[in-house]
């Protein structure tokens, strides 16, 4: 059984910086993906960042180019480094697992999930 525990969210200003982590608890498997997602008050769960377990990454168009998504594996652990936040950006992140062979950015191919942190960013 794979569980999940996200920590790292605060409240920065925009323009500001946050890394989130997610410690990974029990095995995987061999062929699995990892991702963050966010939510939004009234929004729907989107897709933020998704890793493979051979280190591919794959991003949202919203956060390409601003935010890192990488693994540990040693420590067993999923960050998303994130920069030049916006406060549209702002939402409950949550860390997910999943047993597939490459990082889509959809939640129905993930079947763990974390509580998910919030982050806030104001203007």
């Amino acid at each position: 059984q794979v569980q999940l525990v996200e920590s790292g969210g605060g409240s920065v200003q925009a323009g500001g910086s946050l890394r989130l982590s997610c410690q990974v608890y029990g095995y995987t498997g061999s062929d699995y993906c990892m991702a963050w997602f966010r939510q939004a008050p009234g929004k729907e769960r989107e897709g933020v960042a998704a890793i493979d377990s051979e280190g591919i990454p794959n991003y949202a168009d919203s956060v390409s180019g601003r935010f890192t998504i990488s693994t540990d594996n040693a420590k067993n652990t999923l960050s998303l480094e994130m920069h030049s936040l916006k406060p549209e950006d702002t939402a409950m992140y949550y860390c997910a697992a999943g047993g597939l062979a490459a990082p889509m950015l959809a939640p129905e191919w993930y079947n763990t999930w974390g509580q998910g942190t919030q982050v806030t960013v104001s203007a």
